[in-house]
């Protein structure tokens, strides 16, 4: 098997000639024009949609924790608790991600997602609903701690089962319009929920008043509820992806999935540990662009560009850092911030769920996934010690940009060199390219989708 078999660059415009009997372009194509509009669109809507409670439940915990602060002064303050609370749901994301890659592959897309929403809705409720507890009881924070990382279990679910579902329900929507109403109901609902987690404790605070904190930061965690709550029915509804249906494995042959994939996912893996290491962040997005460019130019270009916006402010940091400039430094900081959301924040979910076999794509996306999670909680310790070591003040304001500015220039790097060019129909050139690699490779590609 050559280098060319395995990691071809460009998809061609149409599906090439026959491959074998049942092969997926001998299929009826996944768009369906009889269907109404909505018809076509809503299972993309319910399954990606829920991605705003990672966004929202991520971002609000630092103003509960400020709450809590306010409350528990230092009980709260001198014990783990507070790091404890704010970063234990990424390590149960992890795990999710981990736990519905495998289940959404070998047993179903919808149930994975179905129990992973029912995770989140129980221990989203119960972290708001924690009440008994006494001002100098530690119970409460163990308790919000547990309550956290089961809740990001959930939230962990709505990676490998929910985005991937809505990769694959795209298919049915019109061409041209697949690859923005992805990200429209992806990435833009976490960015779009980190705004409201900013906004929201604020107003509850002025509502409920700086003497009743205790209401405050529960409605702020009780909030967080409703998303998968008012999913969970359109969820409950929905068929499997037809996609999914037509392609999916009974038996996984784990060596030739290795060797098939294991230079790509890296690649993918690699540029989402480096987007979440040096931005977690939020930003509007124009999806035209996307079309013009494509995915994988989208995300080489945006990430370059805030490399180079980066290694500015770094150089500039002496001055943007004074009271004269400050101005200036937020909206050069924002444009900067801005720019990983125009990249890798739209595209790096989907590039990780169109660059694989439908069959093994659960589990591919939430291996990708959860590397950028760990990305994420490696760099709210590294940049921290970056600054804290860095020799002067200056430096220590200079040095994460520059760090983060290295390393969004490497990406750009990967995704234009490694990444393949993704089309409208990419998904099910993906699965004929795969389905000819296992039928060379002795598994008996009859057996898929029965």
């Amino acid at each position: 098997m050559n280098e060319k078999e395995v990691e071809p660059q460009t998809y061609p415009e149409k599906a090439p000639g026959p491959l074998e009997e049942g092969a997926p372009h001998d299929l009826p194509p996944l768009e369906d024009k009889s269907k109404g509009r909505w018809e076509r669109s809503w299972p993309t809507i319910a399954c990606g949609a829920g991605l705003f409670s990672d966004g929202y439940l991520n971002g609000v915990i630092g103003q509960v924790n400020t709450m809590l602060s306010k409350i528990y002064q230092t009980a709260y303050d001198n014990s783990s608790a507070s790091q404890n609370v704010s970063s234990i749901a990424f390590a149960g994301t992890v795990v999710g991600m981990l736990i519905f890659g495998y289940t959404s592959d070998h047993w179903s897309r919808k149930w994975s997602l179905m129990i992973s929403t029912i995770i989140l809705f129980v221990f989203a409720a119960l972290a708001a609903g924690s009440y008994g507890y006494k001002d100098s009881d530690y119970g409460l924070f163990a308790a919000l701690t547990a309550y956290r990382f089961f809740m990001g279990i959930g939230i962990g679910g709505e990676y490998p089962a929910g985005s991937v579902a809505c990769a694959e329900n795209t298919g049915e929507l019109k061409e041209g319009h697949r690859n923005r109403w992805f990200i429209m109901f992806t990435n833009f609902q976490i960015d779009f929920a980190y705004v409201l987690s900013a906004f929201i404790p604020m107003i509850l605070c002025l509502i409920c008043g700086e003497g009743h904190y205790r209401a405050a930061w529960r409605i702020c965690l009780g909030l967080g509820v409703i998303p998968p709550l008012s999913l969970f029915y359109l969820r409950y509804k929905m068929n499997e992806p037809e996609e999914f249906n037509r392609q999916r494995m009974h038996k996984f042959p784990i060596t030739l999935i290795i060797r098939f994939y294991w230079k790509r996912l890296f690649v993918v893996s690699l540029i989402w540990f480096i987007y979440d290491f040096s931005s977690y962040s939020f930003s509007l997005y124009s999806s035209k662009w996307l079309d013009w460019f494509g995915p994988k130019k989208t995300l080489a270009i945006g990430v370059g560009v805030q490399g180079v916006v980066g290694f500015i402010m770094s150089g500039c940091y002496k001055w943007l850092a004074t009271t004269e400039y400050i101005g200036a430094f937020i909206v050069v900081y924002g444009v900067f911030l801005a720019l990983g959301e125009f990249g890798p924040g739209d595209n790096i979910g989907l590039v990780a769920a169109k660059t694989s076999a439908t069959a093994i794509r659960g589990q591919y996306y939430s291996y990708a996934a959860a590397m950028g999670k760990i990305g994420a909680f490696v760099g709210t310790y590294v940049l921290p010690i970056a600054k804290k070591n860095a020799p002067n003040p200056v430096r220590a304001g200079q040095d994460p940009f520059f760090i983060s500015s290295s390393l969004c220039i490497f990406s750009a790097f990967l995704a234009w060199y490694l990444l393949p060019q993704i089309n409208q129909d990419t998904i099910t050139h993906e699965d004929e390219r795969f389905r000819e690699f296992l039928a060379e490779n002795g598994y008996d590609t009859s057996t898929l989708g029965k």
